[in-house]
């Protein structure tokens, strides 16, 4: 028996969290166990008010327990950023995926580099959001047109460009290829692809986004689609 992915929405539209209820109520695959108006809500933070006539409400001095995943509005009227949103929800052992009523390119970007898990706009229908809550609940990041085009649009001085070669050097090695493999692939020398992975490390050190170890890589990739591009 497939194992049942537990869901959280973070939306201060009362509306919505009411349709999203009722959507997932038809999803035996999926459980929505919570709903709140803000992050600190859902993660039951001392301060916090609970929504009113939500459709699973975070009952007051509960236990918190993870969800597998968080939909995480982008834009909330509490006035909190979707970045420090995020990395409170990932602190809290969750995954995130952003969902937003317009695909604002700059902030899609700022999401994923906050630790997001995917992005989509709340047009999009059942299916498509079943199948992104999959993919996010199983480490696979929820790829989207909306998310493909900022990627592919993204010019911030924070995404370094790479050669065709530094980023094939890149990802053969984050995937987890040792170095001498991803050369030999390459057709060039273990010298030569180190030469290239240096460079790579040197312009995200210049971002401002350092990359010491192998972890640190392949986070890179994700955080730039480097691998969907």
């Amino acid at each position: 028996m497939a194992r049942v992915i537990t869901v959280a929405v973070v939306d201060d539209d009362r509306m919505l969290l009411d349709g999203m209820r009722a959507w997932l109520d038809g999803v035996p695959e999926l459980r929505l166990v919570a709903t709140a108006a803000t992050a600190g809500e859902l993660l039951g933070e001392p301060g916090t008010e609970p929504l009113r006539g939500s459709a699973v409400p975070v009952r007051p001095g509960a236990v918190y327990v993870p969800p597998d995943v968080v939909l995480l509005d982008l834009l909330l009227r509490d006035g909190s950023t979707s970045a420090d949103n995020i990395r409170r929800l990932r602190r809290g052992g969750s995954r995130v995926l952003v969902i937003s009523t317009v695909p604002d390119h700059a902030r899609v970007i700022e999401s994923l580099r906050a630790g997001a898990d995917g992005y989509l706009t709340k047009d999009n229908d059942l299916p498509t959001l079943v199948a992104a809550v999959k993919d996010v609940a199983a480490g696979l990041g929820a790829h989207s047109p909306e998310l493909a085009f900022a990627c592919a649009h993204d010019s911030s001085p924070a995404r370094p460009r790479l050669s065709p070669r530094e980023r094939q050097i890149l990802l053969d090695y984050a995937s987890g290829m040792t170095l001498k493999s991803a050369a030999r692939r390459a057709g060039i020398t273990v010298h030569t692809a180190k030469d290239y992975l240096d460079r790579v490390k040197s312009k995200y050190q210049r971002a401002g986004r350092p990359t010491y170890t192998k972890i640190d890589l392949a986070r890179r990739v994700h955080e730039d689609r480097l691998d969907g591009d």
